[in-house]
């Protein structure tokens, strides 16, 4: 018998989707090929997970399977399943205890010696572990005390806050906000008045931007001029005659030349210095004696005197 392409892809359907559910199944804990018992119970604070197992003389024997809160009491109503084969009476007891150093806790069954066995579906009574009230009670306690405080520090705040912005002193912020609107009501004035003097005189901003741009265009102009003068060979011409230059006032304080012989000859210089004051004599005694130099064609000889201030002058 031949099988159709079509029985062959449902068949791959129904397989993959049993197995989706087979592996979801899995991974929550739950088994598809048993039917457990489903029992309730219920705790004071909420301190189990999804799949916490539930024991019986430290064996596994079921898991939790929902964990609610219940507005009419106020608990935490649990509900865990317990392998059918597993009997126990009504009457036993849930206590919730912690599982020790591995962390995280768990339920137990405390059965009876009664044979009226728990139903499917029944509420069971519960206990907690007596260590694990404590513990359980400090860590709310801790709790509420850190969320009191939070909330204590929360209200400071608001109060501070409150009275920082309802504050009409100077440090206020209304005062704060008041200053702020007054500077930018003067921002606003001084924007305008720019815009008004702007639009006032825009045939002179644009006259004067051309300018610029005119006077930008000539030094452009220059500095083009410049580069093409051949300002290079000129710098160095002139630095050819300062070295000439040089070359003079070297021999001249050398003694060479001329004026070198001039600049360094001392009794030349001695003999100026005797000439010049033999001149000054002279002068001074055109001024003192004239009526002698008027007869200098006269045959009659005046004999030279020094005078006193020719003395003084010496």
């Amino acid at each position: 018998m031949k099988i159709s392409r079509e029985i062959k892809t449902a068949i791959l359907v129904i397989g993959a989707i049993a197995l989706f559910l087979f592996g979801f199944s899995y991974l929550k804990g739950q088994d598809l090929f048993s039917s457990d018992n489903v029992f309730y119970t219920e705790f004071d604070y909420n301190a189990l997970t999804i799949s916490a197992p539930v024991t019986i003389k430290g064996n596994k024997v079921g898991k939790v399977e929902a964990i609610m809160y219940d507005f009419e009491t106020g608990k935490t109503r649990v509900s865990f399943s317990v392998d059918n084969r597993f009997k126990f009476s009504k009457n036993s007891t849930i206590k919730l205890y912690e599982l020790g150093l591995m962390g995280g806790n768990a339920i137990t069954i405390i059965p009876t010696l009664d044979l009226d066995f728990a139903q499917h579906q029944d509420f069971l009574k519960s206990q907690v572990e007596e260590g694990l009230v404590k513990s359980l009670t400090s860590n709310f306690s801790g709790l509420s005390t850190g969320l009191d405080l939070t909330l204590k520090k929360a209200d400071t705040l608001l109060t501070g806050l409150n009275m920082f912005v309802n504050d009409d002193s100077e440090k206020g912020l209304k005062s704060a906000i008041v200053e702020l609107n007054k500077t930018l009501k003067s921002f606003r004035g001084l924007s305008q008045s720019i815009n008004n003097l702007i639009a006032k005189d825009n045939s002179k901003l644009n006259l004067m931007l051309s300018e610029f741009e005119e006077t930008a265009k000539s030094f452009k102009g220059l500095s083009d001029s410049l580069q093409q003068a051949n300002l290079g060979q000129t710098i160095a011409g002139l630095d050819k005659t300062l070295n000439k230059l040089n070359g003079v006032l070297t021999g001249i304080e050398e003694g060479k030349g001329t004026i070198g012989k001039l600049m360094n000859d001392e009794k030349l210089y001695d003999n100026f210095e005797a000439a010049a004051k033999e001149l000054e004599e002279l002068l001074q005694d055109i001024k003192l004696h004239p009526k002698r130099y008027f007869r200098i064609l006269s045959k009659k000889e005046i004999p030279y005197k020094k005078s006193a201030s020719t003395e003084v002058i010496k």
